[in-house]
């Protein structure tokens, strides 16, 4: 009996045995995660039939930012996880597909189809602590970065490999809702190709319904498979190179009127302006000018021209013309050329902002010509006058000495050219005054000499503190000048005085 039941609690220990190691491997099996799944996590699953979701786990719905997904359709759901599954097909094949994330190559999405029913699984590794601690940790930094991109006043935007836009931020869907555009795969901007790995920036303009257009510089840089842009305004800064370019124009036009040719330099001494004037002047060819030449070029063909006097050694004449650029910048030089052909210019240096300098070159040969004939003229007035015996002196309206001949130089021991102040009546009265014998008439010569009203000449007689006689004569001239002129008494008697108040 004791052996039966011996024999009865062996046979049952080893059906307890077997039925526990048989509901271990059932348990193993049914609690092993596909792909590292989390024990005891909600799977992401979604289920399709006809393109629409009909069926969803929890999870699903949060990775979608959706608290209930029935109804969606396949493409947004698409758009959603094409930043981390860029490859996912538009429309999907028949059987089972597998995609694995571009962030996390542990992360697998797989798409079974069958028939008109679609069913979407995404697979990833358990999250450990230290993968907690370290999302805590960055999540407040993630989230400045999320609110200065959404917060950003500036369109960012990125597009695929196709061209199409993936993700856009708020100020993108403004701009677009602004100027007309509709938000969606097409961006309104009109940029060229991307192609390359190099960060590229562009210029580019978006129409608005009142018919203006509004200027944004595109920064564009390679990121994942596609682009990412980064616009800005650029408005006033358009503005301000079209006032500028205006400005310019206005300059233009009123440098093509002037006389005198223009060429301005810039900081790397290169022509970036020059006038019509110019080209008369000197004789080069308008294409020559346009190609912008350096300063050095552009004096040797206006030498080869013959524009410019011959200099006695070209080669240090060229390393003198740093010296030139330096004093033109700042604003002391100046040079008279006599050219072979006769002409004469006039060459001026003037500094103009951001290093550049500018040569006016002006035709003088009129003025010149003139000159000279007047200053011909003067000498030879100056040579008859010096033939006559009497003294002579002539005195401005405001009784300033401006014309004397040599005879009144010798007698009044007196050269106007070599004293250091003007001689004016005053002055010469005093001399004349110590050189004679008392006379009433100085008083009234003065007074003569500096009134505007209309005057008569007269004469009067003087003595010298030689004893010599003199006659002094007094005369108006042109511009209400006076000359004064001293002779030699022709007889001993004195004749009468005629006062210049009386013929006042």
């Amino acid at each position: 009996m004791e052996e039966l039941v011996a024999i009865g609690v062996g046979i049952g220990a080893g059906l307890a045995l077997l039925a526990g190691a048989a509901l271990l491997s059932w348990r193993k099996v049914k609690i092993k995660p596909q792909f590292g799944a989390k024990i005891g996590a909600s799977p992401i699953a979604i289920l399709f039939r006809e393109d629409l979701v009909v069926d969803s786990t929890d999870s699903a719905n949060f990775i979608l930012g959706q608290g209930n997904s029935l109804g969606t359709k396949w493409a947004e759901v698409r758009d959603r996880l094409l930043d981390q599954f860029p490859l996912l097909p538009e429309t999907p094949k028949e059987g089972e597909n597998r995609f694995f994330s571009e962030l996390d190559q542990e992360t697998m999405l797989t798409l079974t189809k069958t028939g008109a029913t679609l069913r979407l699984e995404i697979f990833t590794q358990p999250i450990t602590a230290e993968h907690v601690f370290e999302f805590r940790r960055k999540e407040q930094r993630n989230q400045r970065i999320e609110a200065a991109i959404e917060t950003s006043p500036n369109p960012i935007w990125e597009m695929d490999e196709k061209g199409d836009v993936i993700w856009h931020n708020p100020a993108y869907e403004k701009i677009c809702l602004d100027t007309g555009n509709k938000v969606g795969r097409d961006c309104p901007f009109e940029l060229a190709p991307m192609t390359g790995t190099a960060m590229k920036s562009s210029r580019v303009s978006l129409p608005c319904d009142d018919g203006s257009r509004r200027w944004y510089e595109v920064s564009s840089k390679p990121y994942n498979h596609g682009w990412m842009h980064f616009a800005c305004s650029i408005d006033n800064l358009v503005d301000a190179e079209m006032a500028q370019r205006n400005f310019v124009q206005t300059l233009t036009k009123t440098f093509a009127h002037l006389p005198i040719g223009l060429a301005v330099f810039d900081r790397e001494r290169r022509l970036v302006l020059f006038n019509p004037a110019l080209v008369d002047l000197t004789h080069l060819p308008v294409d020559f000018l346009s190609s912008k030449p350096n300063l050095l070029s552009f004096f040797d063909h206006m030498r080869e021209n013959r524009m410019m006097p011959e200099p006695k050694n070209y080669s240090s004449w060229r390393e003198q013309l740093t010296n030139v650029v330096s004093a033109a910048r700042e604003d002391r030089y100046c040079e008279t050329w006599t050219l072979p052909s006769g002409l004469t210019y006039k060459i001026t240096g003037r500094p103009h902002p951001d290093g550049a300098v500018a040569f006016l070159i002006e035709d003088i040969s009129a003025e010149i010509s003139l000159t000279r004939r007047f200053r011909s003229e003067l000498e030879l007035t100056q040579s008859v006058i010096d033939c006559f015996e009497d003294s002579v002196a002539v005195f401005s309206r405001l009784g300033v000495l401006t014309f004397s001949n040599s005879a009144y130089r010798a007698q009044w021991k007196c050269d106007p050219d070599s004293a250091f102040a003007e001689i004016t009546i005053i002055d010469a009265t005093k001399d004349w005054q110590d050189a004679c014998e008392p006379s009433p008439i100085w008083s009234e010569l003065r007074e003569y000499v500096l009134t505007l009203r209309d005057r008569s000449a007269w004469t009067s007689e003087l003595t010298l503190t030689t004893g010599e006689t003199l006659v002094c004569h007094v005369e108006p001239v042109v511009a209400g000048a006076t000359m004064v002129r001293f002779s030699q008494a022709a007889i001993s008697t004195a004749p009468d005085t005629i006062s210049p108040v009386a013929n006042g």
